[in-house]
């Protein structure tokens, strides 16, 4: 929510959902066109409803936009512990795990509606401030922002991917003792992974999918599209085809995505 004020947004922090369209129309009424509201997680009964307050929202002529933040239950714990808050839901659970689990449950309504849903686990807070900027404020103009991710499978899968590819079938950098400490964007490993007769014609398949999809995404008003490019480790193999991936997305005439190299040095 600071970012969002940094940006010159009207900003109600922890509201119930029911006080949301009186900020609206007193949002409207002054000199600002765009407002930011985090919901209390803890709406219900006389709080309202967040779900019924966006289509209230909506019937009023509003378009509101969901920016849903997530991450893993290990980095969320760790969040509450360093910044030593008590979670809202802790008082209805006896762990901070299990007050984690109610609110994923609670939420999960709100989750699935989300026009953007970000994966915050290792996102600093200059990170998380970038994405608001690029997304919601750069230059006046919305398009279908695509990201793509580089990821380990050992270390888990992106929680906000759209499109999940495997590239573990290619060979692996890893078992050669040069390339090991080298990674996707080493031109050394690129020249070992071409010599892999699979990977051009998973390229043009994958490609052919990704040219399918992107402008299919954007005629139904999808703001984001997220790719997400596995291997084991998430150092080498993943990390460049997401390179090339996004190479073709420009060359295809879209915005250059953003590209998140998530485990590259784990």
């Amino acid at each position: 929510m600071k970012s969002f004020e940094d940006f010159g947004f009207a900003c109600l922090d922890n509201v119930p959902p029911v006080l949301a369209p009186a900020f609206v129309e007193l949002v409207r009424a002054s000199d600002r066109d765009t407002a930011a509201l985090a919901f209390d997680v803890r709406s219900g009964g006389a709080f309202g409803d967040a779900t019924t307050t966006l289509e209230a929202l909506l019937n009023a002529g509003l378009r509101p936009e969901v920016l849903f933040l997530d991450a893993d239950d290990e980095t969320l714990v760790r969040r509450y512990s360093e910044t030593r808050r008590r979670h809202p839901l802790y008082g209805t659970a006896s762990t901070l795990i299990e007050a984690i689990s109610a609110e994923r449950a609670s939420l999960a309504e709100l989750r699935d509606r989300a026009d953007f849903l970000w994966d915050t686990t290792n996102f600093t807070q200059a990170i998380l401030k970038e994405h608001i900027d690029s997304t919601f404020v750069a230059n006046g103009t919305r398009h279908t922002r695509t990201t793509v991710i580089a990821f380990g499978f050992k270390y888990g899968v992106p929680l906000d991917a759209d499109w999940t590819f495997d590239v573990r079938f290619l060979p692996n950098p890893h078992y050669q003792l040069e390339l090991r400490p080298l990674n996707g964007n080493d031109a050394e490993v690129a020249a070992f992974l071409e010599t892999s007769a699979d990977l051009e014609p998973f390229l043009e398949r994958l490609f052919a999918l990704v040219d399918f999809v992107v402008p299919r995404a954007r005629a139904e008003g999808k703001s984001q599209l997220t790719f997400a490019i596995g291997c084991t480790g998430g150092r080498h193999r993943s990390v460049y085809v997401a390179r090339r991936m996004a190479r073709h997305l420009t060359e295809m005439g879209e915005d250059a995505p953003a590209i998140e190299e998530r485990d590259l040095r784990r």
